[in-house]
């Protein structure tokens, strides 16, 4: 009978995407397992904290930040960085200095652009891969994969009943019946999008949950009005968190697309 092959089709579909579910959330709690320990002893330096936070481009937004707070480097409201003292601290403050370029001049937002994908910002991140605070590249990519596949293939079970149903080939079996049919893999989709939302931790886009647990630690023993409680701020929410007008003002400065840009001298 017609409506036979289709649901053999539908279980196939449901049981295909329901087992990958269940492989990829397999693989994520043996991660968890083994990052159960992780962080444990270890003080989030605020690079660390922006890239847990924000990614390559926090680091890049909160060096500049914490560049123009000591008056080692200027950044205007109308959206330009300008070098003051050239000698940079660190590997992350050198590939801001190095992106700026040998004029000491340049546009911010290729110069967040470039500092993100610094060699200095890569590195940082493989350390925290490697201490199991962040999240591997594509880590994650695997569990939500399996997501949205177990989510199309309720659908095509759905339309797959709607066709058994609709056929103009006739059966014996009533129809409420073959719809019944139907639910069972149905059901199955459902439970284990169920399951997995309820068992799977979640992750945020780069720190792992001991990553998070940390992050959560350094909030909340952040105190007082000194910079480093700002730049924590910053480091943790991004430059949504700079109060000072203008600051902010260079960070949020666009430009249209048809202008023609001089640097003054």
């Amino acid at each position: 009978m017609f409506w036979v092959l289709l649901l053999l089709l539908a279980w196939a579909v449901a049981g295909t995407a329901c087992t990958r579910l269940c492989l990829a959330a397999a693989h994520a709690a043996a991660r968890e397992t083994k990052e159960a320990t992780a962080g444990r002893g270890h003080d989030l330096t605020l690079y660390e904290a922006a890239f847990l936070s924000g990614g390559p481009r926090r680091v890049a937004d909160l060096t500049l930040v914490s560049m123009a707070l000591q008056r080692r480097l200027l950044l205007a409201h109308t959206g330009w960085a300008t070098v003051v003292d050239p000698r940079g601290r660190d590997e992350m403050e050198r590939s801001v200095i190095g992106a700026i370029g040998p004029e000491g001049q340049s546009r911010i937002e290729p110069v967040r652009d470039a500092a993100a994908a610094a060699d200095a910002v890569g590195s940082l991140g493989d350390r925290l891969v490697s201490a199991g605070l962040a999240v591997p590249d594509g880590a994650r990519g695997g569990v939500a994969a399996a997501i949205r596949e177990v989510r199309r293939a309720a659908a095509a079970v759905v339309a797959l009943g709607v066709i058994a149903l609709l056929a103009p080939v006739r059966s014996d079996m009533p129809a409420h019946l073959v719809a019944l049919w139907f639910a069972l893999p149905f059901v199955l989709t459902l439970s284990c999008l169920a399951i997995a939302r309820i068992e799977i931790s979640p992750y945020s886009r780069w720190a792992s949950p001991a990553g998070q647990r940390l992050l959560s630690a350094l909030v909340r023993h952040a105190e007082g009005g000194d910079d480093r409680t700002f730049l924590t701020s910053v480091a943790v929410r991004g430059v949504r968190a700079i109060g000072e007008p203008k600051l902010r003002a260079a960070f949020a400065h666009r430009e249209p697309h048809h202008a023609v840009f001089h640097r003054r001298d």
